[in-house]
């Protein structure tokens, strides 16, 4: 039995919008994409520095993103030549830290907790225990609201050095502020999924060539409508069909851009969503390019953080077969380095970095190139309230502040805009 052909507009080109417009073309849909930008990607896309084409934030994806590795498929990228996989490591430059060795999940971390230097046998022993309560518990919040209450049992030690750089990279928000929740999710899925789950995809090439720009190219073979360049100023209900996007009528419409731009559309058609997206706080990250000397110990390397210590990791982009002689180090949860400013905090990197890596650093490293995001991710707190997916009859939001059980990563929000687009399938 023949699907029938239906009008679908996409508003906004990052990855959810991507996700939603190629599901859709796939699904054999008339798709016009919209973005108010002259590139796609959003926040996770390459940017022109210098004559480098620099990420405007390093992201890592692990070998439970399903769904954006099967997109990647999808367009034509072959994920096995663009990302370097490598079992779960979570290494500081003297050595020590936690790695993964390849097998069953479970299996494989207590080897590895077990076998953790710089732990003693009580500290490796409290968080086994720990996480096999957990496990019994099937991965469910036992009635906490925070990482840091739900950890609170475990070793000073262990907080410091697993538990806050795992919740940092996860969720982008501080353990004592993160949701326990959604933190266990991503370890349930994650850490402890199926074989590879855990495993760290680097990546080998830029951003924009992981999705961003193979899909455009492969929606343009589709023959899907491209308007770059376009702000959408309204969404009104059609005379002969659900939608109009700016005077064009659809059959249906995905809102994936913003959470603040989404609110502005959505406002007209359903207040209270409106309000709810409105209402979402945000987390910055920033990004520091440093020249290096030498190789960093490993292509990503965890890093002691504090007041004067702002990066959480530091990513080797020669040994990631990106650009020789540069590395990045990355600060999340930036909140309290806005108000001292960008330069300040490349120049608290720049100390750390020739303090804690000096094998590979100058007393002085040059200072390529720093950028924040200030808005990167929603504030994953407790008892969050994440706007749904409809938005109205035949009108859905994608993207990762959209209520579902991750934070805001790429895989969120690639499965946002893959269920919305399956979602206007279905209606």
């Amino acid at each position: 039995m023949g699907r029938a052909c239906r009008r679908v507009a996409v508003v906004g080109a990052g990855w959810a919008g991507l996700a939603a417009a190629v599901q859709a073309s796939a699904d054999g849909h008339a798709v016009t994409l919209f973005e108010m930008a002259s590139h796609v990607g959003g926040r996770a896309r390459s940017v022109a520095i210098e004559g480098l084409a620099l990420d405007n934030g390093q992201h890592i994806l692990l070998g439970a993103y399903s769904e954006t590795l099967r997109l990647m498929r999808l367009v034509g990228v072959d994920p096995e030549q663009l990302l370097q996989r490598r079992p779960l490591e979570l290494l500081y430059p003297d050595g020590s830290g936690l790695r993964l060795p390849r097998g069953n999940a479970h299996l494989a971390f207590a080897w590895a907790v077990a076998r953790r230097r710089g732990w003693r046998w009580r500290e490796r022993a409290a968080l086994l225990v720990q996480a096999l309560g957990w496990l019994r518990n099937g991965m469910r919040n036992p009635g906490v609201g925070t990482v840091g209450q739900l950890c609170a049992v475990l070793p000073q030690r262990v907080r410091a050095e697993l538990i806050d750089p795992l919740c940092i990279a996860a969720l982008n928000t501080p353990s004592a502020d993160a949701d326990a929740t959604v933190f266990l999710r991503v370890l349930a899925d994650g850490l402890f999924g199926g074989r590879g789950s855990s495993d760290l995809l680097l990546p080998a090439a830029g951003l924009s060539q992981l999705l961003p720009q193979p899909a455009l190219h492969w929606l343009e073979r589709q023959g899907a409508t491209l308007r770059l360049k376009h702000r959408v100023q309204a969404i009104a209900t059609g005379v002969r069909s659900a939608w109009s996007v700016d005077g064009c009528e659809f059959d249906a419409a995905i809102l994936a851009c913003s959470a603040s731009e989404a609110a502005r559309l959505a406002s007209p058609l359903n207040a209270p969503w409106s309000a709810r997206a409105q209402s979402l706080t945000h987390e910055p990250i920033a990004t520091v390019y440093l020249r290096r000397t030498r190789p960093l110990t490993a292509p990503m390397v965890a890093l002691h953080s504090g007041a004067e210590q702002p990066a959480q990791f530091a990513f080797d982009l020669g040994l990631l077969g990106q650009h020789p002689g540069l590395a990045a180090f990355v600060v999340s949860g930036a909140r309290h380095w806005i108000d001292r400013g960008l330069p300040a905090l490349a120049s608290a990197v720049q100390r750390q970095a020739a303090h804690d890596l000096r094998g590979s650093f100058d007393d002085r490293p040059e200072i390529v190139h720093s950028t924040i995001e200030r808005r990167a991710t929603f504030a994953c707190v407790p008892a969050l309230a994440r706007p749904p997916a409809k938005v109205a009859p035949c009108l859905w939001a994608a993207g990762d502040y959209v209520d579902g059980p991750y934070p805001a990563t790429l895989e969120g929000a690639v499965r946002s805009g893959v269920g919305a687009a399956r979602a206007a399938q279905a209606a």
